[in-house]
């Protein structure tokens, strides 16, 4: 594709350079930049790409997208735009020939839930018989596409590629979880949707924006990125939800257990086996049944069936998708053992989500409630002390340890926690940097019919030490330590 075409429409200050160059590909690193290739110069939160710009041109850049002069020394063709991000969202969806215009496209975007919504709209989409592709926090999947997520919403051009991957292999519909940081950095400026949700919002995040207030608007810009026929789908029972119904001049469906909203959830059972509810909506009122447990998830699935109703879909396939669902990687995960525990691994990582886990645990009628978390480094302080609270108020003991340190010290994060449990007057804690080694202390602290939770991490992988990342999950631990102990036992 000629440069001309990738730049269409796209406002320049000037272009330096001819517009005629051949463009092979689009990158934002120049390490990824190949002969023939489009190099976006973005001005990030730590580096600056206006500095990796001969690297760029060293590997084969056939132009520069950049908001800055060109360089005198830069002996290629010079896009300058007023708003780089924009510009290389709009380039990226120019190159990749629009493909959310082709899809059926939902973004969902909230603190909590994300990734469940998705997980049950992928669900519903594929009882129904079509063929949905999801980009979100655990992986980018669909057909043609299997990739492990390395951020919850990725970089425009992988935005755009991806989708176009979806496209051609015979997807019908693209699920999209779409993070603050993606809105306010405008990686999805130039995608199409169909329907957007708005989950929940709570403190996340901090270290980013401003103020909550800063946070909420991020969000907000979902719901007023296109002119593409757009149905919003709000959770009326969050506070910042119902603002947002008040400034929507989208078509809306609201949802939660309130009496106005447009699908409303009563006579709601929570228990061990799921959750059980009547769901009424516009013409109709149905038994909603689900393996799921916890109020948090019932939010999750009003979410899904609304969407499901916005795509169309009869509410006997959305009821079977739900069903189908037995559980999303990472949330609420049960870890089978022989020791008559309940173990769930979450990736509860905010004060909010930390208390509507430890909520559910409460509510599942089992023995003491024993938790493993810790906080991330590098990221929102403010909630630290307000995790520890939340620990120090619902659960009966809790081993405080590392979540992924990043570039901080392990010991002055769980000092953070603590403070939690000493402003409540708690002394229902211990404190083990080592994760393992917490883990290991909750299991053997541990008796017949207690809930073990070990919460922060989810599905990864890893944990994130100085700029290092080493094998680390939860529930594989969690497993090699009921091996272990089950070895003792008939050794």
């Amino acid at each position: 594709m000629k440069l001309l075409d990738v730049l269409r429409d796209i406002p320049l200050v000037r272009l330096s350079g001819s517009d005629q160059a051949d463009i092979q590909g689009i990158a934002y690193a120049s390490a990824r930049v190949e002969p023939g290739w489009l190099f976006a110069a973005l001005k990030g939160l730590k580096q600056d790409g206006l500095d990796f710009v001969p690297e760029a041109v060293k590997n084969g850049a056939a132009a520069v997208l950049c908001d800055r002069p060109k360089p005198r020394s830069a002996n290629v063709a010079w896009a300058e735009a007023r708003d780089a991000r924009l510009a290389l969202a709009l380039a990226a969806a120019n190159f990749y020939d629009h493909p959310s215009r082709k899809l059926a496209v939902l973004g969902v975007t909230g603190t909590k839930g994300k990734t469940t919504v998705t997980h049950l709209l992928e669900s519903i989409l594929r009882e129904a018989g079509f063929r949905p592709g999801v980009l979100g926090t655990i992986a980018y999947r669909g057909p043609g596409l299997t990739v492990t997520a390395d951020r919850t919403t990725p970089e425009a051009p992988d935005i755009q590629r991806f989708l176009r991957r979806m496209l051609d292999s015979g997807a019908t519909h693209a699920l999209l979880e779409v993070s603050s940081h993606a809105l306010d950095l405008k990686r999805v400026w130039a995608v199409q949707f169909d329907v957007a949700i708005f989950t929940n919002l709570s403190g996340e995040h901090l270290d980013y924006h401003p103020t909550m207030e800063d946070y909420f608007e991020a969000k907000k810009k979902l719901f007023f990125l296109n002119s593409k026929s757009q149905t919003a789908v709000v959770n009326i029972d969050d506070p910042y939800g119902r603002r947002l119904l008040h400034d929507l001049p989208l078509k809306t469906i609201s949802f939660g257990c309130a009496p106005e909203a447009i699908v409303r959830a009563s006579k709601v059972v929570l228990d061990r086996r799921g959750l059980r509810a009547t769901f009424d909506y516009p013409g109709g009122r149905t038994e909603v049944s689900s393996p799921l447990m916890g109020r948090h998830n019932l939010y999750n699935i009003l979410a899904a069936f609304a969407a499901g109703l916005a795509f169309n879909v009869p509410p006997a396939g959305i009821l079977s998708g739900i069903a189908s669902l037995r559980g999303v990687p990472g949330r609420l995960e049960s870890v089978d053992n022989g020791r008559g525990l309940m173990i769930f691994v979450d990736y509860a990582h905010t004060d909010s989500a930390l208390r509507h886990l430890l909520e559910t645990a409460r509510g599942l009628e089992g023995g003491r409630v024993l938790l493993v978390f810790g906080a991330g480094g590098d990221r929102d302080k403010s909630k630290r002390e307000r995790m520890g609270e939340a620990a120090a108020e619902l659960a009966d003991w809790t081993f405080i340890t590392s979540d992924n340190p990043r570039s901080e010290e392990p010991a002055a994060i769980l000092a953070d926690i603590e403070k939690g449990f000493l402003k409540r007057g708690a002394k229902n804690f211990s404190s083990l940097v080592d994760r393992r080694e917490a883990i290991t202390q909750a299991l053997h602290f541990a008796r017949q019919g207690d809930i073990v939770l070990v919460a922060g991490k989810g599905h990864e992988d890893y944990q994130e030490v100085k700029g290092k990342r080493y094998p680390f999950s939860d529930a594989a631990v969690i497993r090699e330590l009921l091996g272990e102990e089950k070895q003792t036992e008939h050794g």
